[in-house]
């Protein structure tokens, strides 16, 4: 036990891999053609996670914020790579503008929270920046994969609707403007209802790990209700910039629409 936190011997942790077994059975039984992707993402989260441990004791004492940034901005590329292949469209190249939005509205909002919210001194401190960042960014990234793939299937599905308000008149950025509310709200809608749900149905993370550390119940909260706020608008922000960028990508000069 250390600081009031019960400590996971290696035995333990490996008595965990019962509930990749059984996720792998299920699949067995069931016939779903899982059990290759169980396996790979067992063996990713033991690495990727005992790796970034690894990290992380390092630039915590290392203590220079541009070990900091530069590790938020490696978390950035990997949250945009991950949310880019949850995208399968490919007429249209957002690779570079999806990393670009995102590591700018992740990074001001994480700097928001730990510097006027939090008050850490200074505010890249280590310990808050990257769980914070980490948190902005796993939150956020799915969110803006599905507002980018309902915005490329709508544009596609109602290419017609589209061409029709253009030829009377109206620029691609009216003509496409209910689509491009569609996809912010559905990427959006995950967030909202986290919000709803929040203490009544989950207890989630950030809350749980303080209270399982010995922190006041209280302050746990408190933490809790900053993080749902920050990913609900890092959400908001996130989804509402890359499809206002991608949008305009998906029409040629003369206001030609690329995808039919």
């Amino acid at each position: 036990m250390d600081g009031g936190v019960l400590d996971i011997t290696p035995l333990r942790l490996a008595l965990a891999l019962v509930f990749s077994l059984v996720a792998g059975g299920c699949s067995l039984a069931l016939r779903l053609g899982l059990g290759r992707d169980i396996l790979i993402g067992t063996i990713r989260t033991f690495a990727q996670l005992f790796l970034m441990g690894w990290v992380l004791g390092l630039v915590f004492q290392a203590d220079s914020p541009w070990l900091v940034l530069g590790l938020f901005v490696i978390m950035a590329g990997a949250a945009a790579h991950t949310a880019r292949g949850r995208v399968k469209e490919k007429s249209v190249a957002f690779a570079w503008p999806m990393f670009a939005s995102m590591a700018a509205v992740y990074f001001l909002i994480t700097v928001t929270v730990t510097g006027a919210i939090v008050a850490a001194k200074p505010w890249w401190t280590p310990q808050y920046f990257l769980p914070i960042g980490g948190m902005v960014l796993g939150n956020s990234m799915n969110s803006v994969a599905v507002a980018l793939d309902r915005l490329f299937s709508d544009l596609r599905a109602r290419a017609a609707q589209v061409e029709m308000r253009l030829c009377l008149g109206a620029d691609a950025a009216e003509a496409s403007a209910d689509i491009l509310r569609d996809a912010v709200r559905a990427g959006m809608i995950p967030a909202v209802n986290s919000m709803m749900a929040v203490g009544l149905v989950s207890l989630p993370g950030m809350m749980t790990g303080q209270i399982l550390g010995g922190s006041d119940p209280t302050v746990a909260i408190r933490y809790q209700i900053v993080v749902m706020l920050m990913i609900v608008g890092a959400t908001a922000l996130g989804s509402t910039l890359l499809t206002l960028v991608i949008r305009r990508r998906c029409f040629a000069p003369g206001d030609r629409p690329l995808l039919r």
